[in-house]
């Protein structure tokens, strides 16, 4: 019986070097695109009921390993019935061992669980080198086996990359599993 090797995302990273030399000329491994860090946010919306707050705070902190940040409204929206000062979301930054489980996760599990799923669209990569996505349902992720779904909310998650125009980042990122729509 023989094991057959998967290599993770981190792996595949550090793997992206040989693969795109060729491609973008790439005389040293500096060159290479490498990803610093991930974004992961989500909006509250006109939600005041606080156990609804705890629920996505608690859900959010499962997903990504870390607990994350409240963002505070800026200005007051009268149509979205958001005032200055209030709660509207909550944001993450994941860097480290953290950000490359969480890449591992939505790589493996999460995309291909999520309903309908015919890949991600390219248009989310920036003229910087970051690629921006949306997850429609946080019941993807096996950390929020829910008995009872009642409060789905969406996900919203930027990957901060190093490269310096939009092909070098759509190449990276297909080399490390991304599932892009052709």
């Amino acid at each position: 019986m023989t094991k057959t090797a998967h290599k993770t995302v981190q792996d595949k990273a550090k793997d992206a070097f040989k693969t795109l030399k060729a491609d973008f000329g790439y005389k040293n491994i500096l060159q290479a695109p490498r990803i610093t860090k991930v974004i992961v946010t989500t909006t509250i919306g006109s939600v005041k009921d606080v156990k609804r707050k705890e629920l996505m705070l608690d859900r959010l902190t499962k997903i990504t390993g870390q607990k994350p940040v409240t963002t505070i409204a800026k200005k007051s929206i009268a149509t979205f019935k958001l005032r200055a000062g209030d709660a509207s979301g909550y944001k993450t930054t994941l860097r480290g061992e953290k950000m490359w489980s969480f890449l591992e996760k939505v790589v493996n599990i999460a995309l291909p669980r999520t309903k309908d799923f015919r890949g991600i669209t390219a248009t989310g990569v920036d003229g910087m080198g970051n690629f921006s996505f949306g997850i429609k349902e946080h019941t993807v992720f096996p950390e929020t086996s829910d008995e009872t779904i009642q409060d789905i909310f969406s996900l919203g998650a930027t990957v901060v990359t190093t490269s310096k125009n939009p092909a070098e980042t759509k190449a990276f990122l297909d080399m490390l599993g991304f599932l892009f729509k052709k």
